[in-house]
Protein backbone atom coordinates (compact mmCIF):
# COMPACT_ATOMS: atom_id res chain seq x y z
CA UNK A 1 0.00 0.00 0.00
CA UNK A 2 1.45 3.00 -0.81
CA UNK A 3 -0.64 6.02 0.88
CA UNK A 4 0.38 9.49 2.34
CA UNK A 5 -1.44 11.06 5.08
CA UNK A 6 -2.73 14.28 4.95
CA UNK A 7 -0.75 16.97 6.78
CA UNK A 8 -2.22 17.61 10.17
CA UNK A 9 -5.42 15.51 9.96
CA UNK A 10 -6.69 14.02 12.92
CA UNK A 11 -8.88 11.48 13.07
CA UNK A 12 -10.96 10.66 15.96
CA UNK A 13 -12.81 7.74 15.07
CA UNK A 14 -13.03 4.47 13.42
CA UNK A 15 -15.57 2.40 11.43
CA UNK A 16 -15.14 -1.74 10.29
CA UNK A 17 -17.17 -3.56 8.33
CA UNK A 18 -18.49 -6.87 9.89
CA UNK A 19 -17.97 -10.11 7.58
CA UNK A 20 -15.06 -10.51 5.84
CA UNK A 21 -13.85 -7.54 7.17
CA UNK A 22 -13.43 -8.10 11.34
CA UNK A 23 -14.51 -11.67 11.32
CA UNK A 24 -15.57 -14.51 8.67
CA UNK A 25 -17.42 -17.57 8.99
CA UNK A 26 -16.13 -21.24 9.43
CA UNK A 27 -17.42 -23.61 6.46
CA UNK A 28 -17.18 -26.14 8.82
CA UNK A 29 -20.52 -24.84 10.44
CA UNK A 30 -22.15 -25.05 7.05
CA UNK A 31 -20.88 -28.28 6.35
CA UNK A 32 -22.46 -29.49 9.74
CA UNK A 33 -25.63 -28.14 8.68
CA UNK A 34 -25.85 -29.69 5.41
CA UNK A 35 -25.06 -33.22 6.66
CA UNK A 36 -27.56 -32.68 9.11
CA UNK A 37 -30.23 -31.69 6.16
CA UNK A 38 -28.68 -35.00 3.99
CA UNK A 39 -29.32 -37.24 6.76
CA UNK A 40 -32.94 -36.59 7.48
CA UNK A 41 -33.91 -36.10 3.48
CA UNK A 42 -31.24 -38.85 2.61
CA UNK A 43 -30.48 -36.99 -0.10
CA UNK A 44 -27.56 -34.33 -1.48
CA UNK A 45 -28.84 -30.72 -0.04
CA UNK A 46 -29.91 -28.48 -3.08
CA UNK A 47 -31.32 -25.42 -1.60
CA UNK A 48 -33.72 -23.34 -3.73
CA UNK A 49 -31.67 -20.10 -5.15
CA UNK A 50 -34.67 -18.19 -4.07
CA UNK A 51 -36.07 -19.28 -0.78
CA UNK A 52 -33.93 -16.79 0.88
CA UNK A 53 -35.11 -13.55 -1.03
CA UNK A 54 -38.77 -15.04 -1.02
CA UNK A 55 -39.19 -15.91 2.51
CA UNK A 56 -38.03 -12.54 3.57
CA UNK A 57 -39.60 -10.88 0.72
CA UNK A 58 -39.92 -7.01 1.73
CA UNK A 59 -39.75 -7.35 5.38
CA UNK A 60 -37.26 -5.29 7.54
CA UNK A 61 -36.17 -7.72 10.60
CA UNK A 62 -36.55 -4.54 13.27
CA UNK A 63 -35.36 -6.56 16.33
CA UNK A 64 -33.72 -9.65 17.36
CA UNK A 65 -37.36 -11.87 18.04
CA UNK A 66 -37.94 -10.79 14.06
CA UNK A 67 -34.85 -12.10 13.40
CA UNK A 68 -34.82 -15.24 15.11
CA UNK A 69 -38.94 -15.81 13.50
CA UNK A 70 -37.41 -15.47 10.69
CA UNK A 71 -34.43 -18.23 10.62
CA UNK A 72 -37.25 -20.48 12.24
CA UNK A 73 -39.12 -20.20 9.10
CA UNK A 74 -36.71 -20.43 6.78
CA UNK A 75 -35.12 -23.61 8.12
CA UNK A 76 -38.27 -25.00 8.11
CA UNK A 77 -39.05 -24.33 4.77
CA UNK A 78 -35.63 -25.52 4.03
CA UNK A 79 -36.67 -28.86 5.32
CA UNK A 80 -39.88 -28.67 3.27
CA UNK A 81 -37.95 -27.90 0.03
CA UNK A 82 -35.97 -30.91 0.79
CA UNK A 83 -38.55 -33.25 1.12
CA UNK A 84 -38.25 -33.90 5.43
CA UNK A 85 -41.86 -33.88 6.62
CA UNK A 86 -41.02 -35.90 10.45
CA UNK A 87 -39.91 -34.02 13.37
CA UNK A 88 -39.87 -30.93 11.60
CA UNK A 89 -40.32 -28.60 14.53
CA UNK A 90 -37.82 -29.92 16.21
CA UNK A 91 -35.74 -30.70 13.60
CA UNK A 92 -35.52 -26.84 12.27
CA UNK A 93 -35.19 -25.75 15.70
CA UNK A 94 -31.81 -27.96 15.93
CA UNK A 95 -30.75 -26.54 12.42
CA UNK A 96 -31.60 -22.58 14.09
CA UNK A 97 -28.93 -24.08 17.48
CA UNK A 98 -26.51 -25.32 15.14
CA UNK A 99 -26.53 -21.79 13.34
CA UNK A 100 -26.75 -18.94 15.83
CA UNK A 101 -23.93 -17.03 16.81
CA UNK A 102 -21.77 -19.91 15.57
CA UNK A 103 -18.85 -20.30 13.38
CA UNK A 104 -18.23 -16.87 14.03
CA UNK A 105 -13.64 -16.48 13.09
CA UNK A 106 -11.86 -13.77 13.95
CA UNK A 107 -9.21 -13.14 11.33
CA UNK A 108 -5.65 -12.85 13.27
CA UNK A 109 -5.02 -8.74 12.80
CA UNK A 110 -8.20 -7.63 14.16
CA UNK A 111 -8.00 -7.99 17.93
CA UNK A 112 -4.64 -6.07 17.67
CA UNK A 113 -5.80 -3.37 15.22
CA UNK A 114 -8.89 -2.65 17.61
CA UNK A 115 -6.67 -2.34 20.57
CA UNK A 116 -4.43 -0.28 18.83
CA UNK A 117 -7.07 2.29 18.08
CA UNK A 118 -8.69 1.91 21.24
CA UNK A 119 -5.57 2.49 23.04
CA UNK A 120 -5.58 5.91 21.14
CA UNK A 121 -8.79 6.84 22.71
CA UNK A 122 -10.82 6.95 18.69
CA UNK A 123 -14.45 6.02 18.93
CA UNK A 124 -15.19 3.13 17.27
CA UNK A 125 -18.54 1.60 15.29
CA UNK A 126 -19.52 -1.05 12.69
CA UNK A 127 -21.69 -0.50 10.09
CA UNK A 128 -22.98 -3.60 8.51
CA UNK A 129 -25.60 -4.71 5.73
CA UNK A 130 -26.86 -7.35 7.79
CA UNK A 131 -29.40 -7.64 10.70
CA UNK A 132 -30.48 -6.55 14.06
CA UNK A 133 -28.03 -9.82 15.46
CA UNK A 134 -25.01 -7.52 14.42
CA UNK A 135 -23.99 -6.74 18.24
CA UNK A 136 -24.55 -10.13 19.25
CA UNK A 137 -22.33 -11.53 16.77
CA UNK A 138 -19.52 -9.81 17.89
CA UNK A 139 -20.48 -10.03 21.59
CA UNK A 140 -20.07 -14.06 21.55
CA UNK A 141 -16.82 -13.15 19.77
CA UNK A 142 -15.64 -10.66 22.67
CA UNK A 143 -15.60 -7.71 19.89
CA UNK A 144 -18.79 -5.72 21.00
CA UNK A 145 -16.18 -4.13 23.77
CA UNK A 146 -14.60 -1.89 21.41
CA UNK A 147 -17.53 -0.35 19.57
CA UNK A 148 -20.04 2.40 20.74
CA UNK A 149 -22.32 2.00 17.69
CA UNK A 150 -24.00 -0.55 15.77
CA UNK A 151 -25.05 0.01 12.72
CA UNK A 152 -27.16 -2.26 11.09
CA UNK A 153 -29.58 -1.88 7.11
CA UNK A 154 -32.46 -3.49 8.41
CA UNK A 155 -32.40 -1.02 11.02
CA UNK A 156 -31.35 2.40 9.31
CA UNK A 157 -33.90 1.08 5.94
CA UNK A 158 -31.01 1.17 3.19
CA UNK A 159 -27.34 -0.69 2.81
CA UNK A 160 -24.55 0.22 1.41
CA UNK A 161 -23.35 2.61 -0.30
CA UNK A 162 -26.38 4.63 0.64
CA UNK A 163 -25.18 7.26 2.28
CA UNK A 164 -28.01 7.26 4.97
CA UNK A 165 -25.99 4.35 6.43
CA UNK A 166 -23.03 6.37 6.97
CA UNK A 167 -24.31 9.50 8.29
CA UNK A 168 -26.35 7.36 10.63
CA UNK A 169 -23.08 5.67 12.16
CA UNK A 170 -21.88 9.19 12.20
CA UNK A 171 -24.19 10.90 14.24
CA UNK A 172 -24.30 8.16 16.46
CA UNK A 173 -21.25 8.62 17.58
CA UNK A 174 -20.87 12.81 17.43
CA UNK A 175 -18.32 12.69 14.23
CA UNK A 176 -17.68 14.01 11.14
CA UNK A 177 -16.86 11.93 8.02
CA UNK A 178 -13.69 13.96 7.64
CA UNK A 179 -12.18 12.58 11.09
CA UNK A 180 -13.03 9.02 10.73
CA UNK A 181 -11.38 6.16 8.71
CA UNK A 182 -13.60 3.51 7.61
CA UNK A 183 -12.78 -0.04 5.83
CA UNK A 184 -14.95 -2.76 3.95
CA UNK A 185 -14.16 -5.62 2.01
CA UNK A 186 -16.41 -4.37 -0.90
CA UNK A 187 -15.04 -1.66 -2.70
CA UNK A 188 -18.10 -0.20 -3.61
CA UNK A 189 -19.20 0.38 0.21
CA UNK A 190 -15.52 1.45 0.71
CA UNK A 191 -16.38 4.45 -2.12
CA UNK A 192 -19.82 5.45 -0.75
CA UNK A 193 -17.95 6.02 2.59
CA UNK A 194 -15.31 8.34 0.90
CA UNK A 195 -17.75 10.06 -1.23
CA UNK A 196 -19.10 11.52 2.37
CA UNK A 197 -15.38 12.50 2.99
CA UNK A 198 -14.11 9.25 5.67
CA UNK A 199 -10.40 7.90 4.74
CA UNK A 200 -11.99 4.93 3.71
CA UNK A 201 -9.59 1.61 2.78
CA UNK A 202 -10.87 -1.65 0.87
CA UNK A 203 -9.58 -4.68 2.54
CA UNK A 204 -8.69 -7.26 -0.06
CA UNK A 205 -7.43 -10.70 1.57
CA UNK A 206 -5.48 -13.30 -0.78
CA UNK A 207 -6.13 -10.67 -3.41
CA UNK A 208 -3.36 -8.50 -5.40
CA UNK A 209 -3.80 -4.26 -4.10
CA UNK A 210 -4.83 -2.82 -7.43
CA UNK A 211 -5.91 0.78 -6.18
CA UNK A 212 -4.18 3.38 -3.73
CA UNK A 213 -6.94 2.55 -1.17
CA UNK A 214 -6.60 -1.23 -1.47
CA UNK A 215 -4.92 -2.84 2.01
CA UNK A 216 -4.44 -6.74 2.29
CA UNK A 217 -4.54 -6.36 5.81
CA UNK A 218 -6.24 -4.10 8.28
CA UNK A 219 -2.79 -3.43 10.25
CA UNK A 220 -1.82 -1.61 7.05
CA UNK A 221 -4.63 0.69 8.88
CA UNK A 222 -2.46 1.38 11.49
CA UNK A 223 0.50 1.65 9.44
CA UNK A 224 -1.06 4.54 7.98
CA UNK A 225 -1.57 6.59 10.89
CA UNK A 226 1.94 5.84 12.19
Amino acid sequence: MKLKKEKAKLYTAAFFDRDNTLIHRDPAVQKTRAEMIERWSGKPLDVPADLFDRLLGDRRLLTVENEIAFWRAYFAELLRSQGVREQLSARADALFDAYWLKGIVVYPETVPVLDWFSARGYRMGVISDTFPSLRLTLEAVGLDRYFQSFVCSDQVGVMKPEPLIYQTALDELGVTAQESLYVDDYDAEADGARALGFTAFHVCRGAEPKEPWDISSLSEMTEFLS
